[in-house]
């Protein structure tokens, strides 16, 4: 499941929807290893001062997954979209690293032309 399939907010409302119920907490997590010769390759990299594409790497699939396994939690138990998404990262130990993320599931539907708030045009 992608998670362009439910509506994501880190804030507490949806600008398109509506919200009509709360279903309740909804959490993704993941755990990343990181092996010891992109470790190496990274520490050099941190050295010369470029940015650990490796790591970056890593860090956004473990975001992805985290995301899209909470999406899934919700559609489990009925919601089609979640508010107040927040994530957090952890390290554990030297080269495992915990992704978080939890949000609301609620049930919302689409706003209508006439509900959605008109866009100021800014010259």
């Amino acid at each position: 499941m992608s998670t362009s399939d439910i509506p994501i907010s880190t804030t507490p409302s949806l600008h398109t929807h509506n919200i009509d119920r709360y279903v309740g907490p909804v959490f993704g997590e993941t755990i990343y290893g990181a092996n010891m010769m992109r470790d190496f390759l990274a520490a050099l990299t941190d050295i010369t001062g470029g940015r650990s594409h490796q790591y970056e790497s890593v860090l956004a699939r473990g975001r992805s997954t985290a995301i899209a396994e909470m999406a899934r939690q919700a559609k489990s138990l009925g919601g089609n979209a979640i508010v107040g998404m927040q994530m957090d990262y952890s390290s554990l130990g030297n080269s495992m690293l915990m992704i978080c993320c939890s949000g609301t599931a609620v049930v919302a539907t689409p706003k209508q032309p006439a509900d959605q708030p008109k866009q100021s045009s800014m010259p």
